[in-house]
């Protein structure tokens, strides 16, 4: 296994994972960035919801937020896509850098039929662009499976999910503001890169 000792190992460890095979439009099926995610799993760290806790990756892609957590020392990761060649890319991903001490479960569902207890979400949802309110059954569903979540959304809605949030008696506590770069992924992109503001926003409710 990889061994994992400062925020830049976990980037170039991160970024040597596999990217989707088939990224599907709908789904909004993008990369994150390598630097991004080891930055919040790093902060997720230091904050106590990591090491020992059972993570969900929920619509995890390639797997990278909880592959990142199980480095970080994490109990369990869960897997959850509705995609699953895209589960099975997070899979070989985590099979890469595993070792028979890190525990990982895979689920193939969709997030609204999922039912799920973990210490800690961490997710990189659609963002709701191609379907509608993709991010708020995300980040509904996230609150309902682990009393500490970490999920990213546009900047722009951070002020609504607050609101949508405390409506779930979670309260935020942290953001972190990201220019995310999307790279070219479909044949209608004109950009090599596009970046965009994103957040990661922590909520904790009641346990």
């Amino acid at each position: 296994m990889i061994k994992i000792n400062s925020k830049s190992a976990l980037a170039v460890a991160l970024s040597r994972l596999e990217a989707f095979c088939e990224p599907k439009v709908r789904q909004e099926q993008y990369i994150m960035d390598s630097e991004i995610g080891a930055s919040v799993l790093w902060n997720a760290y230091f904050l106590g919801d990591i090491k020992g806790k059972v993570i969900a990756d929920l619509g995890c892609g390639t797997g990278m937020l909880g592959i990142g957590s199980l480095l970080l020392g994490a109990k369990k990761a869960i897997f959850v896509d509705s995609d699953e060649k895209a589960l099975e890319t997070s899979k070989s991903n985590c099979l890469n850098v595993k070792s028979e001490s890190l525990k990982a479960e895979y689920l193939h569902q969709d997030i609204r039929e999922l039912k799920l207890k973990a210490d800690t979400v961490l997710q990189n949802p659609p963002f709701g662009t191609k379907v509608i309110h993709a991010d708020t059954l995300f980040l509904e569903k996230a609150l309902e499976t682990a009393p500490v979540v970490y999920s990213f959304h546009k900047s722009e809605t951070k002020r609504f999910l607050e609101r949508f949030s405390a409506k779930k008696r979670a309260r935020l506590t942290h953001v972190w503001d990201f220019k995310f770069p999307l790279k070219a992924t479909f044949s209608f992109h004109r950009r090599q890169i596009h970046r965009i503001n994103v957040s990661c926003l922590r909520l904790e409710r009641p346990r």
